[in-house]
């Protein structure tokens, strides 16, 4: 089975949003997005995207066909004032039935040769500790488990915790 990876576009949103669903119920997260198609398009393809995304495509099965959308990688640029750029690895899913015909790897060789470019420093990424294939599979690549290694932890603040600190304390 053939396939190509491609920068998104526009057109794309639908199918990105739809991977990004199948990789949450995969997680058993699917609740958790709220994500709409109408800010995937402001946010990836507006003067100032704060994403981009590698489509891998399958080619239909006969000529006619269009092509199957079937993995996606999102990614953004960051800095880390110690070492410099990193390539930041958001979101990264190939559908069940097409794993195994090489397309994360070569997604994940395409994201490393960019971040040679760009004169990166890594490529950082979080991985669910019960997504013991991902583990693996990174792990296989070279990847440092940091929560390990360096004892790093992972916080948040929601968005009632950024309401509650942007507001002024009343004197």
């Amino acid at each position: 089975m053939e396939y190509k990876l491609r920068k998104a576009e526009p057109k794309d949103v639908s199918d990105i949003l739809r991977l990004v669903k199948e990789l949450a119920k995969y997680e058993e997260m699917e609740h958790q997005v709220t994500l709409t198609e109408k800010e995937l398009l402001e946010d990836g393809f507006g003067e100032t995207p704060f994403y981009h995304c590698i489509i891998a495509e399958i080619q239909g099965e006969s000529s006619s066909d269009d092509p199957k959308v079937a993995g996606f990688a999102m990614y953004y640029f960051t800095y880390d004032p110690w070492v410099g750029k990193q390539l930041y690895l958001e979101e990264f899913y190939v559908m069940d039935e097409y794993r195994g015909l090489g397309i994360g790897s070569e997604i994940l060789r395409q994201l490393s040769d960019l971040a040679m470019k760009t004169r990166c420093t890594g490529m950082m990424f979080v991985v669910a500790e019960n997504n013991e294939p991902s583990v693996q599979f990174y792990k296989r690549r070279g990847a440092e488990d940091l929560s390990q290694e360096e004892g790093w932890r992972l916080y948040r603040f929601d968005k009632s915790s950024l309401v509650k600190m942007a507001t002024p304390a009343e004197e």
